[in-house]
């Protein structure tokens, strides 16, 4: 039989039930984890929960705004009391907002995405990392934490410049804490996916354009590969990035983009 890379290891993932978040966790479970899972809507978590247990994974499960501090931090005492530990952590809640040239951008909604797709990534860090640091000084073993940016963290997004402010600074926080934590046994990175086949864009992105395939076509034009990513290939890289074996690489913003950022 051959060895399962996370076997025994409590990995937490926000955002459980999107098309990274659903397809990760499978994953994990796979390769031998017990998950801690958060999502917004109760129904949906529990989906995915349910689903994980019946393939015999240890799951726990928690719904809640991630944008609330609060959410976090009962997120990781759930890890800490279900399973005594936390190895892994996936930050990967997101959402998007209405494309628009930045002035045309609505306040509420420009808030509402940093709160989620920044702020929440800032509070789980904040709640993770002292439980991550104790258990290296205790043991010696290294944790990880993957934020899920996107290119959109790397690189200018037109039309899109509040979810752009909100990656990038996502990619900020991970850099700096990877650099904090180096020598004290917490691996820091960030992920940078393309546009891949997820509700966010297939919903928010496309979902209203009369004519989709045009839309996609326009979506894709930067992309060298013309093509958006099968969230699976998405989810192979994080589990890459987040690997117990993977022991030197922090502090690094890792784009799974289809050659965008290589012009």
């Amino acid at each position: 039989m051959s060895e399962k890379r996370f076997d025994g290891l409590t990995v937490m993932i926000t955002g459980s039930s999107g098309g990274f978040g659903s397809q990760a966790a499978h994953l994990f479970a796979r390769e031998g984890a017990n998950l801690v899972l958060s999502d917004y809507s109760d129904e949906d978590n529990k989906r995915i929960a349910g689903e994980l247990r019946a393939t015999g994974c240890k799951v726990a499960d928690l719904a809640g705004d991630i944008s609330d501090e609060e959410t976090a931090r009962e997120l990781v005492a759930l890890a800490m009391d279900e399973f005594g530990q936390l190895d892994v952590a996936m930050n990967n809640a997101g959402i998007g907002h209405t494309p628009a040239r930045t002035p045309q951008v609505d306040s509420e909604e420009a808030r509402r995405v940093i709160d989620v797709d920044l702020m929440s990534v800032f509070y789980c860090m904040k709640h993770q990392i002292p439980v991550m640091e104790k258990q290296y000084r205790d043991s010696g073993k290294v944790s990880s934490i993957l934020n899920i940016a996107s290119v959109a963290g790397l690189v200018g997004a037109p039309s899109l410049s509040i979810y752009a402010a909100a990656k990038h600074g996502v990619v900020g926080l991970t850099k700096t804490a990877a650099l904090e934590y180096a020598r004290r046994g917490v691996r820091i990175n960030a992920m940078c996916p393309a546009w891949a086949r997820t509700a966010l864009v297939e919903e928010g992105m496309l979902g209203e354009a009369d004519d989709k395939a045009k839309a996609e076509d326009m979506l894709v034009r930067g992309i060298p590969m013309r093509r958006v990513a099968d969230p699976a290939e998405i989810t192979q890289a994080m589990l890459w990035a987040c690997d117990p074996k993977n022991t030197f690489m922090t502090g690094h913003s890792l784009a799974v983009d289809g050659g965008l950022t290589a012009m």
